[in-house]
């Protein structure tokens, strides 16, 4: 069963789709709909439905602007609007689908199929990385799989300096001072590195134990490789001394 969301800033528009998606209540249910962009934005990042269908003409927020506040965009999006200058804009932000208004029962149904095949992309996708991860985990203890710009990554640990936390989204600090941005919290990124070479010494950074160059105690940070200095969390100050 397909989860979808719906933004628009009529309650009209939204209950006329919600009743045409009701002949289709086998394949797909609405689980949230917000006629307050600042409301269902804060729901789609921290919640993941298989699609979204958005309004693009609201008056706070336009649609494609809400798209570029989202921290991740896994469910597939279908732009819904009474006007077809959208188009063009709509494929470049990636949307899947583009419904008139009033929308037509032939093109939701039509519509619904690319929603499952987006559906199984990701699945595909999600489960390939696991695979791989569980793979290095088990049998190469020194290079971690990550999944990135649609692209799957594989990084040799002594490649990475330290990671910092910003929110959702989290950054790799490389030896070549290189940067990768993942949209993983810094504890998704915790779980998939060996923890006998790094330790996560702050809430907002996790370092490579082998790549600290000095630990100035009575300032309480560390100066790394790359001569970044990173804080030591006071209550993580002992564990990481018997680490050391």
């Amino acid at each position: 069963m397909l989860k979808a969301v719906i933004v628009d800033d009529e309650p009209k528009a939204i209950q006329s789709l919600i009743w045409e998606l009701s002949n289709f209540n086998q394949e797909i249910e609405v689980i949230a709909s917000f006629t307050n962009p600042d409301e269902a934005l804060k729901y789609l990042n921290t919640n993941t439905p298989d699609c979204l269908f958005l309004d693009v003409q609201m008056p706070t927020i336009g649609g494609f602007q809400f798209l570029e506040q989202i921290n991740h965009s896994d469910f597939a999006v279908i732009i819904t609007t009474a006007y077809d200058e959208y188009a063009i804009k709509a494929l470049k932000h990636e949307a899947i689908d583009y419904l008139l208004k009033p929308i037509d029962s032939d093109d939701l149904r039509d519509c619904i199929a690319k929603i499952k095949k987006h559906s199984e992309r990701v699945i595909n996708s999600e489960n390939l990385e696991r695979m791989l991860t569980n793979f290095n985990s088990k049998y190469d203890k020194k290079r971690i799989t990550i999944n990135t710009d649609g692209k799957l990554l594989f990084l040799d640990v002594d490649d990475i300096i330290y990671i910092e936390s910003d929110g959702n989204y989290s950054t790799l600090f490389l030896q070549n001072q290189k940067k990768i941005v993942l949209t993983k919290k810094l504890k998704e990124v915790d779980a998939i590195l060996p923890e006998h070479y790094f330790f996560r010494i702050h809430n907002s950074y996790i370092i490579n134990l082998n790549k600290i160059k000095a630990f100035i105690k009575n300032e309480g940070y560390v100066i790394m490789d790359s001569d970044h200095k990173i804080p030591v969390a006071r209550q993580r100050k002992s564990d990481f001394l018997e680490k050391l």
